[in-house]
């Protein structure tokens, strides 16, 4: 079954990021594909290169974070993180998380390892990204992602989760922290289900 508020947000959210022509389609994963996932190349939490298509063959959950938010972001972490644990031995080999700031001004590989070890997240399978501010905002644009300072100097941003298949395609979005984390494993243990009915 489709997730009702993933499948009604995705298509605004990739408004102008998107072809227009594409339509909403569906496998046997119960998911919807909407389109390739736009790419992209940043750092991690060591340092390293990591690109999306590094992941082809594993189901990705896409977030965006930063270090010093004080409010939603350490919530969708450690949903994100007892997910981790749930998924077991499939999380790594399987299915990844890449966690990209949206303040690449300051949270450095350096802080981005502590926020990553601060929540337990195994290395194996949990990149922390950053990178410069105009690839990081280009990267936001591609995929809905909102991000300002407001007036009196704090960052707002949306909270968005984005799923993308073992073939690279964008296939859902959470839009806020409050999504059910076992539907979220649910739909990517059902990606990885259907890369393997695929072959």
């Amino acid at each position: 079954m489709i997730p009702r508020t993933a499948s009604l947000l995705v298509l605004p959210l990739l408004a102008g990021s998107m072809p227009a022509q594409l339509p909403a389609v569906h496998d046997h994963s119960g998911l919807p594909v909407i389109g390739e996932a736009p790419d992209f190349v940043l750092r991690g939490q060591d340092g390293a290169r990591i690109a999306l298509d590094q992941f082809r063959g594993k189901a990705v959950a896409i977030t965006f974070i930063f270090a010093s938010c004080s409010a939603t972001c350490p919530i969708l972490t450690a949903k994100m993180a007892t997910v981790q644990d749930q998924l077991g031995s499939d999380f790594g080999p399987k299915i990844a998380f890449l966690s990209i700031t949206v303040d690449p001004d300051h949270d450095t590989p350096e802080v981005l390892q502590h926020y990553a070890n601060t929540f337990g997240a195994n290395p194996l399978g949990w990149k922390f990204l950053t990178g410069s501010p105009a690839v990081i905002q280009d990267i936001e644009r591609q995929y809905g992602v909102f991000a300002a300072r407001t007036p009196d100097g704090k960052l707002d941003h949306t909270n968005l989760t984005s799923l993308v298949d073992p073939h690279g395609m964008l296939r859902v979005q959470y839009l806020g922290v409050r999504f059910d984390p076992d539907e979220f494993r649910r739909d990517l243990l059902a990606l990885v289900e259907k890369l393997g009915t695929d072959q």
